[in-house]
């Protein structure tokens, strides 16, 4: 199979359905087993059972998991501390050794890992494998970075008989807390950030997600990781993420999700002591059309990051400003091509839009479309989906116009397929409303103007910016090749993650000075 990324416009092979409908039939046969509490090797009661289920089928359970409380959490912290010696005993070449060993076994299960996101977060064939090669391209980069920096060893300059170097060293126990929408690569990503680092793991996934939460476990543990080094949690975000927040064996923090859940984070955790907490939280992405544009290119951009995944991604384009010149005749091209999206099972070949995560994803949907009826006028969708697709949480994607800049449909992100559009007279108009948000994630522009875009990288404030991306106006960021984080209240450390400083932050400096 040839290299996918998000940005890809090609269509996916006869190969690759047929390996991914085989590994579908085998996945099927092992849907709705029961997962124990598993803390450094042992199986331990917990507190209660959650239930995981296919958000296109709420009636299809996927698997039954313990949950942890309090003092499972408390357990947990403990093994990856008792574990520290250990997993620094092994030089960063043998860490990496680790990690690409675990890379290797997500490459052979690749279509059985995609098959199962599917299935447990309504993600289509696409999305789903292409979130996949996003992972192991994630473990690899970050491996990359660590053998090319020596593993972040530095010679520093002499002076007469001392020799110095800085060396970048572990925190000990860090808290690795993941959202739904990228299950797979942002745990992943965030993981081997810490591991890397020398540092052992508490891992929890989000609750709507733990099936992709206990097989990355897996992957981790067959590739050899000694006992307590990784440890997974799966429980509410109340109960666990909150005593990860407040226990004193916890050395550092990484979390993705909502800016209110990270804000809150971000006080909690620092409140007895210093301890490093990167959070990445959320965006309001716009995009910006200019006259000179394709529009072509640019409402296919639009729609892939508007719609992609049912807008429930952190870079997905919820605002979309249109000079005065195109915007009608973009807004029409842009409302056929959205009529047009193919909604359904997302295990199908031809779906592209399947159902949103669960029913409060579909509650913020609805009142996000009274609050578009309110403030402006729906020029597409606006209804969840009856009939064949009732059983799911199945919504149109939707486009609002008309609305006035102040409302909150241009500032609150709802993580939802609702674009709202507005007309603009010029680019410095389009750019002073585009800043205009507490969020400064990602943003891109359609022009064929070379100042125009020059204009805009050096205006916008945004961590992530694109320039005529066909492929997704503000969406797919791939390891290696555009870092991923955001400015304002999007993130916290203003490093990004798939990029070249993202794994130093699991890490803090240590000056070594030799004399003789």
């Amino acid at each position: 199979m040839e290299k996918l990324t998000y940005t890809t416009l090609g269509s996916l092979g006869e190969d690759f359905h047929q390996a991914f409908d085989a590994a579908l039939a085998y996945e099927h046969k092992r849907l709705g087993r029961p997962h124990p509490l598993v803390i450094r090797g042992q199986k331990k009661k917990g507190q209660g059972i959650l239930r995981d289920t296919n958000p296109a089928r709420l009636d299809q359970l996927l698997g039954e998991f313990t949950q942890a409380g309090r003092s499972e959490t408390r357990l947990a912290i403990e093994a990856a501390r008792a574990a520290i010696p250990t997993w620094q005993e092994q030089r960063w070449p043998q860490r990496v050794a680790y990690l690409r060993k675990a890379a290797d076994l997500m490459r052979e299960r690749q279509y059985r890992l995609a098959a199962l996101l599917a299935l447990e977060t309504g993600k289509n064939r696409f999305e789903a494998i292409t979130e996949v090669c996003e992972s192991i391209d994630l473990i690899l980069y970050y491996c990359q970075q660590m053998e090319t920096r020596q593993g972040f060893t530095t010679v520093m300059g002499g002076n007469g008989s001392e020799r110095t170097r800085t060396v970048l060293r572990p925190h000990g126990v860090w808290a690795v807390v993941a959202p739904f929408n990228f299950p797979l690569a942002l745990s992943i990503g965030m993981a081997t950030g810490a591991l890397l680092g020398g540092n052992t793991v508490v891992f929890k996934p989000a609750s709507d997600t733990p099936l992709t939460g206990w097989l990355l476990s897996e992957i981790l543990h067959e590739c050899g990781l000694p006992m307590g080094i990784f440890n997974l949690l799966i429980g509410p975000g109340s109960i666990v993420g909150a005593e990860l927040a407040a226990a004193g064996g916890v050395d550092g923090m990484v979390f993705t999700g909502s800016k209110t859940v990270g804000l809150d984070l971000l006080r909690r955790f620092s409140a007895e002591r210093l301890r490093p907490c990167l959070a990445e939280m959320g965006g309001k992405n716009p995009a910006i059309i200019m006259p000179s544009a394709s529009l072509e290119d640019a409402a296919e951009g639009v729609l892939r990051s508007a719609f992609g995944f049912g807008g429930q991604k952190c870079s997905a384009c919820s605002r979309l400003y249109l000079h005065e010149k195109i915007y009608k005749p973009f807004l029409e091209l842009l409302v056929a091509k959205t009529k047009n999206i193919a909604i359904g099972d997302p295990l199908l070949r031809t779906t592209f839009l399947g159902p949103l995560i669960n029913e409060k994803a579909v509650a913020t949907y609805e009142a996000t479309i009274k609050l578009g009826r309110k403030d402006g006028k729906i020029v597409c969708g606006g209804s969840r989906l009856k009939g064949e697709l009732a059983g799911g949480c199945f919504v149109e994607p939707t486009i609002v116009e008309k609305a006035g800049k102040a409302s909150r449909l241009f500032s609150e992100e709802f993580f939802a397929p609702v674009l709202a559009v507005a007309e603009v007279k010029s680019l410095a108009e389009a750019i002073t409303l585009a800043n205009a948000t507490e969020y400064g994630l990602t943003a891109g522009i359609f022009t064929k103007e070379e100042h125009e875009a020059e204009t805009f990288f050096a205006a916008i404030e945004a961590g992530t910016t694109y320039w005529n991306r066909r492929g997704g106006a503000t969406t797919g960021a791939w390891p290696g090749v555009q870092s991923f984080g955001g400015w304002k209240h999007s993130g916290s450390s203003g490093k990004s993650a798939l990029g070249p400083w993202y794994v130093p932050q699991f890490m803090r400096e240590q000056s070594q000075t030799r004399c003789s």
